[in-house]
This record gives C-alpha cells, structure tokens and sequence, in this order.
C-alpha cells in the first residue's frame, strides 16, 4: 500500500564528528523528503553512554544548519512528546521487551562473553556459520529465577522463529531473500538494560511513522532481524534504500589524506554549503543536471531510482570546482561574508570590495584571498631563483619605465605598458610575466589592472624601483 505521506530521518550517534558519508546519507534523506512534500525527522541515538557526548550532538545540529537541511521534528522541535533522543525513551524500550517477553518472542540470556566466543570458534572450526546456539532458549523460568538470584545479569535475546524467510524489496539493491535459520537468537537488551542499536531503531522508526529509510549499504545485513522485531510487534515496515559507501579516490575509507573526513573542517576551511551540496548530490546518485543547484533544485531533481550500487568516490578537486561555481555566483555582500576573516584590518569599505572585486574569481577558498592580501599590501614579494631569472632579463629600463608611468600617470596599466614597449620594445610574455612577478610575486593570478587598484601606489612604486636601479 502507498504511504500517505513521505516521512524520513536522519539519526546519527553524538560519538564523534558528522563525517561526509553520513551528512550524505543526510541530504538524501532530506532531498527524498522534500520532493515528495512530506517530513524530515532528526534523531539522536544516544543510547551509548561511554562513547556519546553532547557536545558531539551540538555540533551535529550546526553542520546540519551550515548545510540548510532543517528538520521538521527533532529533539529542539517535539510539540508532541515523541522524544527524539533516544536516552530520553527508555521507557518505551522497556514496555516493548515486555510485550516480546510475554508473548514468548524473547528470553534472558545469561551465557557469558567467554562462553559466546567459544561457541563461535567452534561452529567454524565445524564448518558452520556462527549463529548463537540457542544455549538459554529453554531455560524454564525457575533456572531463570535461580541464576537472577545468584546475581547473574542476563542480555534479552529475539527468538527468532524457525523456518520462515524475510523478504523486502531494498529500493536500491532490489529483491532480498534471508532465511531465519541462518540468523540466530540476537541480543535485543544488553545486560546493563540498554538496547540493542537495530532494536531501538527499528522501534523508533515505527513510532515515529518514518515511511522511508536510507542508510548506508553497511546496514544492509541487520534489516532482515529488524523486520523480524517489527512484525513480531505488528509494527509498520518502512521502505529501506541502501545507499552505497562513499570512500576516498583509492577506494579507502574517507579521512584526511583525501582532503577532507568531516563537515566541521570544510567549514572551517571555508568552503561552502552549497558547493558541498551540489558535490554530494552527484556521488552514488546520477542526474542529467550539470550546472550548480539551489537545494529546493537539487530536491526536485533528486530521484531514489538514480541511486548507484557501486561504492562512490569522493574526490577534493571535484568539490573545489563546484566550490568555484557558487563563489564565483556570490553577491557582493555574500563575498565578503565569506571572505571577512581573510581580509585584511583597517581597509575603507572602497578598498574592501575593490580587493574582493580583483581576487575573487582567482580563488576557491578564503585561506588564498589571505595570500593575496599579504602579496598586495604586505612587504614586497620576495621572487625565487628562477622568477628573479625572469625580471632581470626583462632589465633595469623596463621597470624604469613602468616606474616612471607610475609617476606620472598613477596606477594606470596602459600608459605602463605603453612606456615599457617604447623604452623595451617588450612584448607577450616577455612584457606580461616580468611585470607580474614584480608586482605581485606570481606568475599567475588575477588580471594586472584591478590588482593595480588594489595595491597602495607608494608600493606599486617601490616593488618597480627595487629592479631598476
């Protein structure tokens, strides 16, 4: 039966940083919600005390802002009391153990950590796929009360039921077929009472009313003991995509040496949301748009069929140039935002977008508008061996010349040029790269005109003059 109405989640764990692989698992969960106009829940699943912080969480809902993917309900918006940090629903998780206790779906299970490894071992050494052997499955309830009693703390172990299969389709790897005997008694409640991850996520997902349910492929293989509680509790099933892993160009997992592993440092690095967006959009998902979207776009073109099996590679110099699309398409106000922490102190508001306006369709990130400003008004630019080859085989007149147009005819490139050629009989590469590196210390970069607006003319002066006398 079709759902009424689309409703997705995102539910990461406060254990650490929102790394690029989840916040894309995140924006596709957003994009399906908002194509079809249906909701977007937030939830934290922080059931695991050693590891979770809250500090984590804080930063969670700040990538999660930075990206604009807001949430319909999450643990800052719960009108209704539905709870959505999971530390705050044990009582829920309580009531449904219970309810699989009573009706004989779950058992206590006292068998050690010891005893569990053994076993293991020896159902491979046997040849045989290691599944719990059933050791507690039926224990009368006066061992029970025996062994509770001498302080022995059991886990809550799903009697998985014997000779059926789990069928589901996956909206990304198709039909899926598991047999219960080859699954095995699993632990739903751990010992010291807390439950199991796949137990309360399956439980939240159907009390929350999530219809749709991408997650990573990794997932895959707990969905048939998931479907197992669910019906078991005659609770609704939601729709799962598995989406392919995202890893590095080698095929590694993402970290650092691939430019970057979690949102806080492309933020932090300044690169935008929208970039990162466009960028994640096409990894693992295909699409016939080429061109940078906006997010209510990116939506609209979002597609769960378009979704790929294959592992998707992210790679640091395909997000600079989507990063190099939306900068270049920044207002004049949104630029300088953007750049406010490279721009240096003390310039008038005319200095300030004259130097935006000269460097910003030359960089991708706010550390190399840094770099300019140190090369435009700091110290004149110390030259290399092979760039002080360069300006002094242009000679001391050419930059005599260009000095002396300075003088009189102030920061203006062509009068410049115009008295280089005549003085130097310079030309192309000969009359551009010599000045260039004089000026600004590189070879490359923006156009020479604006950039002469940029540096202060007592400079300009002082950088021809150092190769002319």
């Amino acid at each position: 039966m079709p759902h009424a109405q689309v409703v997705t989640r995102f539910a990461p764990s406060p254990t650490g940083e929102l790394h690029l692989g989840n916040a894309r698992t995140a924006l596709f969960s957003w994009l399906l919600a908002r194509h079809s106009r249906g909701r977007f829940v937030l939830r934290i699943e922080d059931t695991d005390a050693e590891r979770s912080r809250p500090q984590f969480a804080e930063q969670l809902y700040q990538d999660l802002r930075w990206l604009a993917l807001d949430w319909d309900a999450g643990p800052d918006r719960d009108p209704d009391g539905v709870h959505y940090l999971q530390s705050a629903r044990g009582e829920i998780y309580r009531h449904y153990f219970e309810e699989l206790r009573v009706a004989g779906k779950a058992y206590p299970c006292f068998c050690s950590a010891l005893e569990l490894t053994l076993a293991r071992k020896a159902q491979l050494a046997a040849g045989r796929p290691p599944r719990y052997a059933g050791t507690c499955r039926a224990l009368t309830p006066t061992e029970i009360e025996r062994r509770q009693a001498a302080g022995s703390r059991p886990t809550l172990r799903f009697r998985v039921p014997e000779g059926q299969t789990v069928e589901f389709v996956d909206l990304v790897h198709g039909e899926h077929r598991y047999v219960t005997d080859d699954i095995g008694d699993f632990i739903i409640r751990r010992a010291d009472g807390s439950p199991a991850f796949f137990f309360s996520n399956a439980v939240d997902d159907a009390e929350m009313g999530i219809t749709h349910v991408l997650r990573g492929e990794d997932h895959l293989t707990i969905t048939p003991r998931q479907l197992l509680l669910l019906d078991a509790l005659a609770m609704p099933r939601p729709t799962y995509a598995h989406v392919a892993l995202l890893t590095g160009v080698d095929g590694a997992p993402l970290s650092k040496r691939h430019g970057a592993a979690s949102v806080r440092e492309l933020r932090e690095r300044g690169y935008l949301p929208l970039a990162v967006a466009n960028h994640l959009f096409r990894l693992g998902h295909s699409s016939t748009e080429t061109g940078v979207l906006t997010l209510a776009a990116l939506a609209k073109a979002f597609d769960v069929k378009h979704l790929g099996r294959a592992p998707a590679r992210f790679e640091i110099s395909q997000l600079d140039a989507w990063q190099r699309q939306v900068a270049h398409h920044l207002s004049p106000e949104a630029a300088e935002q953007w750049l406010v922490g490279a721009l240096p102190p003390g310039l008038s508001d005319e200095d300030r977008h004259r130097f935006i306006d000269a460097i910003r369709l030359n960089i991708v990130l706010p550390a190399e508008a840094a770099a300019w400003a140190r090369a435009l008004y700091g110290e004149p630019p110390p030259l290399n061996d092979e760039m002080l080859a360069v300006v002094h085989a242009a000679g001391r007149g050419f930059f005599a010349a260009a000095a002396g147009s300075v003088v009189q005819h102030g920061a203006e490139l062509r009068p410049m040029i115009d008295a280089i050629r005549t003085a130097t009989g310079a030309k192309g590469a000969a009359l551009w790269k010599p000045l260039r590196l004089a000026l600004t210390g590189r070879a490359d970069g923006p156009e020479l005109a604006p950039l002469l607006n940029v540096i202060p003319r007592a400079s300009i002066e002082e950088r021809l003059r150092r190769f002319a006398g």
